[in-house]
């Protein structure tokens, strides 16, 4: 399933004076002919191109497993009733994943709606399947959890304390050691997100003439057009912390393989052998799971690569920085209010109105 996405046009209004005078053929009843629904095959793929490629796959996983739903339940997916719609959800609020061995969250499921709406009017079937039943069982769905104790899971936050844990865990003489410390610090002080990460490319990091590292970001979640932005990563005062002797060691290690430029996070193997030229976003949450269970045994969480985002935040609300200086390094979009889920933490601690009444 494919998905396209229409962008606002944006103009200004102009006195009516100011517009061409319509013809009479325009001004006639407009009949359009099959060639004004014809796209060309280069056309159908800049627009494929034009929705990131995890957003491609999520959603066709998402409309593959509704499809096959509908083959097996013996009902028509497209276009598909609301009824229809109403029981998939149920199914989908009382089926275990046979990966996690739990329902899935509220925001998959609506998720997963958003999709097979996004199906059909691609296919010519605006509006359709009608969604009120299927949110009314949602809506049920939500009420039952919350009765049951069960919370929205929250990535949790790798504080700075955390992030030291990692990095000692990385053994700097071999090469997915030192990979994975770019991972982590790079993580934590961009407040990156995992796309993000795993689209660098070593042309991309650079030290610049004030000692600290300017890291270009081609395209990320809030910059879908690829406009790019600069993000500015300070010096650090620790050898082990510090970013730019962190990425400096990297790059030399892989200079001594005769990598200089392309991906600058590789896949590298058990034998700390390069495989592959790029390391994908779902490659880095995995070691990052794989590392925090081993280090951080007693905290019975599941650390994923966005805790380096939420830490990062959390860490330099603690030391004052501006919520706006946070919001622009996190490249969190105007009025997003992600960030703030981050600080509230702090907040409710450091300025709790119990504190220091003298109980």
């Amino acid at each position: 399933m494919t998905e396209t996405s229409e962008e606002p046009i944006k103009a200004e209004l102009v006195e009516g004076e100011h517009l061409p005078a319509p013809t009479e053929r325009s001004s006639a009843t407009t009949i359009h002919t099959a060639r004004d629904h014809e796209l060309s095959d280069d056309a159908r793929q800049a627009i494929e191109d034009s929705i990131p490629v995890n957003t491609q796959r999520a959603y066709s996983r998402q409309w593959e497993t509704f499809v096959d739903w509908c083959t097996t339940d013996g009902r028509v997916p497209l276009p598909a009733t609301a009824k229809t719609l109403a029981q998939y959800v149920r199914h989908l609020t009382t089926t275990p994943s046979a990966r996690t061995g739990r329902t899935p969250a509220p925001s998959s499921v609506e998720q997963a709606i958003a999709v097979i709406r996004a199906a059909h009017k691609a296919a010519g079937h605006r509006d359709q399947p009608e969604t009120a039943p299927a949110l009314r069982v949602l809506k049920g769905y939500k009420k039952q959890r919350s009765e049951a104790g069960t919370r929205k899971r929250k990535a949790p936050a790798i504080n700075l304390a955390k992030l030291r844990l990692l990095i000692d865990d990385c053994d700097s003489t071999t090469l997915a050691g030192l990979r994975d410390r770019v991972i982590f610090i790079l993580g934590f002080t961009m407040m990156a997100r995992r796309s993000e990460l795993a689209g660098l490319y070593l042309e991309d990091v650079r030290e610049d003439e004030e000692g600290d590292l300017t890291i270009v970001i081609r395209s990320s979640k809030t910059d879908q057009e690829g406009d790019g932005v600069d993000v500015i990563v300070p010096r650090g005062v620790h050898n082990e912390t510090d970013p730019v002797r962190v990425v400096r060691a990297y790059r030399t290690a892989l200079a001594e393989r005769g990598v200089t430029s392309g991906r600058l996070l590789r896949a590298i193997n058990q034998w700390d052998q390069i495989t592959r030229e790029s390391m994908s976003g779902d490659a880095i949450n995995e070691m990052v799971q794989r590392r925090a269970a081993r280090v951080l045994p007693d905290d019975e969480l599941i650390y994923t690569a966005h805790g380096f985002r939420a830490g990062g935040a959390g860490e330099a609300y603690k030391n004052k920085a501006p919520l706006s200086a946070i919001r622009t390094q996190g490249r969190w979009a105007d009025g997003s209010p992600q960030v703030l889920e981050y600080i509230r933490v702090v907040d409710a601690r450091e300025e709790n109105p119990m504190r220091g009444i003298g109980l």
